[in-house]
């Protein structure tokens, strides 16, 4: 019997198959059971479009047979079977979808999954396996066919004998090695497995012959004592053959046919979370492009979510089959936390990495996914704040990361959904809600960076403008002051940082008042200056802080908070703030070191330098030298 030859194309890449190493070969049985589910697809339309067509369509059935003796593992089909041509079109010519992609990536020498992204469907086999036999008979003939090949050799076809029609497909495995343990695949255990994770829910029944165990009578001979040995029960183990999937996908039933338990059931065992989910998004589309989505908000973050070891995405599915466990396209980055799987009919099994990202009917469901969570969050912030409030603390600061990522590409999905303490209400409150509470007069919304809220709200401008009847939202996350950068504006109210911004208090005469009393006591700014030296950049008056003395605030914008926080990120290239004391002309305080500057020099130096450092300690910045903080204080006290 001749050999025959792959196409050169298809010889090439069964071959760089056969001879490399991936971390997904047991992706292998989901092909061929894949195809084991097409062929009977085939078989049952025909029954509904030919009447003479007489299948029983509770007879369909995919099996795998083990056998560990032979090293073979048979999948088998009572679907529509192929003719002699037939076989050689579908298992002579490797699909091409992504066969460029695949020869570049495995130039680079790249630890890749080449079933997810390559579609190289059926012969993915010869990754577990040294042969492959495939016996097969077309539905309404005589004759049957078999085709066997080593892999990239070639392959012969000759006719053979088969009863029913159908396909079997006879996997004979490579030996096992120090960093393969081919076998794995022929264990009960690693098959049930494999079929839970990749094809559960394939339509037909994937049955195979399993082991059991049950408990038999043990005739005791006549004059036998009893004794514990006699008393324990006996078993003996049995084959039977078990339905391996369950067929049915959750997601596929209508929504009010699923029970609250069903649903928890299902996001436990998918995903492997024992907290309830706080909310689940069940939906489906019809249309230009047709899928169905079970979506879940977690009610607590994974150990590493916020690491960059997290996998984001969902598990696609393509008719109940899955074809990539986490499709990131199908989430954006700053709804990263929902866990779902959504499932289409419209996109091919086989579809590659490379054409997923330029795929029009993903970036069709990924628009409506984005949506639907949208929607459900903002229901759960209006409807049930309770528990919007536990899910901000989990992930929260993922909502605050999407609004500021990408140059604020995304922030009309997020901020509606963000929440900062209120100084005034004594709670979380939304944008909106600070926005609609405002009091008439009020034009900006403020906001104040801190370690805590506690430290903040005792800022001296907080306190002027706490007087005033405004509201500041306490800011505590690093990435808090990025938010407003981002936004610019909310509901047309721009935002102002109390620390390092003009409060916009003052009206048109107070400020000629206040550059005037200025003027006046320049004498004394200037004193403060010289004294402090390079200590600060600047030394002025402010009508902002209250009953407070004085306060540090930085130069040109950037906040203190935000010079820490670089630090942290970057240490070797961050760049220190320019510091500014602002002084309250009004503070008995401050009098007293005016006065001190005529009576007292040196003490008035020593007031300037105490004043400075408590400045200082209020903004929450490090004293270069506690040390000396700590003499000065106690010389004043003597």
């Amino acid at each position: 019997m001749e050999k025959q030859q792959f196409k050169a194309e298809s010889k090439r890449l069964l071959d760089l198959m056969i001879n490399s190493i991936y971390t997904h070969r047991e992706i292998f049985l989901r092909e061929i059971l894949s195809n084991a589910s097409d062929a009977i697809d085939k078989l049952a339309y025909t029954a509904l479009t030919d009447d003479k067509v007489g299948i029983d369509r509770d007879q369909f059935a995919i099996t795998i047979t083990r056998d560990e003796e032979g090293r073979t593992l048979t999948v088998s089909d009572n679907g529509i079977g192929m003719t002699k041509e037939e076989m050689e079109e579908n298992l002579g010519t490797i699909a091409k979808s992504g066969s460029l992609g695949f020869k570049q990536a495995m130039e680079k020498n790249e630890d890749i999954d080449i079933i997810g992204q390559f579609g190289v469907g059926f012969y993915s086999a010869f990754m577990v396996a040294s042969s492959i036999t495939v016996i097969s008979k077309k539905y309404g003939e005589d004759t049957a066919w078999k085709w066997v090949s080593d892999g990239a050799d070639g392959y012969t076809i000759e006719e053979t004998t088969k009863e029913g029609p159908g396909t079997d497909v006879i996997m004979t495995l490579k030996a096992d090695t120090e960093d393969e343990k081919y076998s794995d695949y022929l264990q009960e255990y690693e098959i049930r497995s494999l079929v839970r994770k990749y094809s559960d829910y394939i339509r037909y029944p994937i049955r195979m012959e399993v082991t059991k165990s049950r408990p038999v009578e043990d005739k005791k001979e006549e004059g036998a004592e009893d004794s514990e040995e006699n008393a324990s029960p006996k078993y003996e183990s049995y084959q039977e053959m078990e339905t391996l999937n369950s067929m049915v996908p959750i997601w596929q039933r209508n929504k009010k046919d699923v029970t609250d338990e069903e649903y928890e059931i299902f996001y436990r065992d998918k995903f492997f979370d024992y907290n309830k989910p706080l909310r689940i998004i069940h939906s489906s589309a019809e249309g230009a492009v047709s899928f169905k989505a079970l979506l879940f908000i977690p009610g607590k973050a994974p150990y590493d979510f916020y690491t960059k070891d997290f996998k984001r995405g969902l598990q696609l599915y393509s008719s109940g089959v899955m074809i990539m466990e986490n499709c990131e396209d199908l989430l954006p980055e700053h709804f990263r936390f929902v866990r779902g799987v959504v499932d289409s009919q419209d996109l091919s099994l086989n579809i590659s990495r490379e054409m997923l990202q330029h795929n029009r009917q993903l970036t069709i469901i990924a628009r409506n996914i984005e949506k639907k969570i949208k929607s459900e969050l903002k229901s759960m912030l209006e409807n049930d704040r309770e528990s919007y409030e536990k899910f901000f603390e989990v992930f929260g600061r993922q909502l605050k990361y999407g609004t500021v990522a990408d140059y604020g590409a995304h922030k009309d999905a997020c901020q509606d959904l963000l929440l900062y303490y209120s100084h005034k209400q004594g709670k979380l409150v939304s944008l909106k809600e600070y926005v609609e509470a405002m009091p008439e007069g009020q034009e900006k919304i403020y906001f104040a960076p801190g370690e805590s809220r506690e430290r903040s709200a005792k800022l001296p401008q907080v306190e002027t403008l706490d007087k005033k009847g405004y509201d500041v939202l306490l800011f505590t996350e690093d990435v808090d002051e990025f938010v407003p950068q981002t936004l610019m504006t909310y509901m047309e109210k721009s935002f102002c940082n109390v620390s390092s911004e003009d409060l916009g208090l003052q009206t048109e005469e107070e400020k000629k008042q206040a550059e005037q009393k200025a003027e006046e006591m320049k004498g004394l700014l200037t004193f403060v200056k010289e004294t402090l030296g390079d200590q600060v950049k600047e030394v002025r008056f402010s009508e902002n802080l209250g009953s407070h003395p004085v306060c540090m605030t930085p130069e040109g914008g950037m906040s203190f908070e935000m010079e820490k926080y670089m630090k942290r990120a970057n240490p070797e290239f961050a760049l220190s703030v320019g510091r500014i004391l602002e002084l309250n002309a009004d503070h008995e305080a401050v009098k007293a070191l005016q006065a001190a500057m005529t009576e007292d020099p040196v003490k008035a130096k020593d007031y300037a330098q105490l004043l400075c450092y408590q400045a200082q300690l209020m903004a929450e910045l490090p004293l270069e030298d506690p040390y000396a903080y700590t003499e000065l204080v106690c010389k004043l006290m003597k």
